[in-house]
């Protein structure tokens, strides 16, 4: 009698778990029940404009301050709401300041008479303040959530001698003192800078135009990146990957279903992009999981792991909202693209100057 009742049991909670997995439970009281959508050939459906400008006010990297502790208190957290409010008086001020004042992380701000390197005469470097998108305030302490410091691992011996040569080499350049930097070449500039690529880490927060779009097919599922308009194509077939010496500034992005979340898994990536301060080799895997939690919300992970480069894998996470509203605009970067022109004729100006001086 106790075994047939042990396998009544045991056939009711089988029978019980696809419904589950397919309803997930909607914590808020009085709440309609939430289904995951489906595509019309059956995939989980998780399309839409999913931007990350709102997790902009979280660092990748946490301050080595909080330790451990991955969420702010009440009064860091109230600072930076603080530091948000007065950034947006700074940002929507009706008339622009001749002195106007900087931000540095989030942590205060600098006048330009006090930041000469970055602000002279009332006109900073960089992109005009309403360019930027700050996002809001949250109490996330960094994307990064393990290891449990928030912050990247060491550099493995390998990685740190070939960072070693490099910034060796440039500090045996005169122009690497200089407030400018270096232009002699256009491969002086940033991959970024020269509108090549925002790399495979393109998703992620941070700067502007953070707009993201995934459109799904059979078979297949694409990403698109605002800035720099780029494309990913994370392949469902299972397709084999091209050797090791074939890469990409996205890679090569390969994908299956895990119940509801997407896991995508990126190798083959051009060591030539910066990815967490460093350059990744051919053993470099990024490992993404997209998991609709409900309607508006996507929750992200990717755990990134590269033996020859970090001394351990390192994982960030953070959630994507929809916003149907967004409008994702081309990003029109070689046609307005004025900055190597400037800087390598600058250069070159400066150089003539200093030929007449020494004459």
């Amino acid at each position: 009698m106790r075994n047939r009742f042990f396998t009544w049991i045991v056939f009711a909670v089988l029978i019980t778990l696809p419904a589950l997995a397919q309803t997930p439970v909607n914590t808020k009281p009085g709440a309609k029940p939430w289904t995951h959508p489906k595509t019309a050939w059956g995939d989980p459906d998780i399309q839409g404009l999913w931007p990350s400008d709102k997790m902009n006010y979280v660092p990748l990297q946490r301050s080595t301050t909080l330790g451990t502790r991955s969420v702010l208190t009440d009064e860091e957290y109230q600072a930076l709401v603080d530091f948000a409010e007065k950034q947006e008086d700074i940002d929507t001020a009706e008339f622009a300041s001749r002195d106007p004042l900087i931000a540095r992380g989030t942590s205060g701000f600098l006048t330009c008479k006090e930041d000469p390197q970055r602000c002279r005469d009332g006109v900073r470097i960089g992109p005009p303040n309403y360019w930027d998108e700050r996002g809001k305030p949250s109490r996330q302490a960094s994307l990064i959530v393990e290891p449990a410091n928030g912050r990247i691992p060491a550099l493995t011996p390998e990685a740190q001698k070939a960072a070693a040569e490099r910034q060796s080499a440039r500090g045996k350049r005169p122009c690497s003192g200089s407030a400018a930097g270096c232009n002699d070449t256009f491969e002086d500039l940033s991959l970024m800078d020269r509108c090549i690529t925002r790399g495979v880490t393109a998703l992620w927060p941070g700067g502007y135009n953070k707009g993201n779009q995934i459109v799904q097919a059979p078979g297949m599922v694409v990403i698109r990146n605002e800035m720099i308009h780029e494309n990913r194509t994370v392949w469902l077939d299972g397709r084999p990957r091209p050797p090791k010496n074939v890469v990409s500034f996205m890679g090569f992005s390969r994908g299956r279903w895990e119940g509801n979340t997407l896991v995508v898994e990126t190798t083959n990536v051009d060591p030539r992009q910066a990815i967490g301060g460093a350059n990744p080799s051919d053993n470099f895997v990024m490992i993404e999981r997209f998991t609709r939690t409900d309607e508006k919300t996507i929750r992200y992970e990717a755990t990134v792991t590269d033996e020859k480069t970090w001394s351990a894998p390192w994982r960030v996470s953070f959630p994507l909202e929809l916003d149907p509203s967004y409008d994702v605009h081309e990003y029109a970067c070689h046609e307005g693209n004025y900055s190597m022109f400037n800087r390598l004729t600058g250069a070159r100006a400066v150089e003539r100057e200093e030929a007449q001086k020494n004459k």
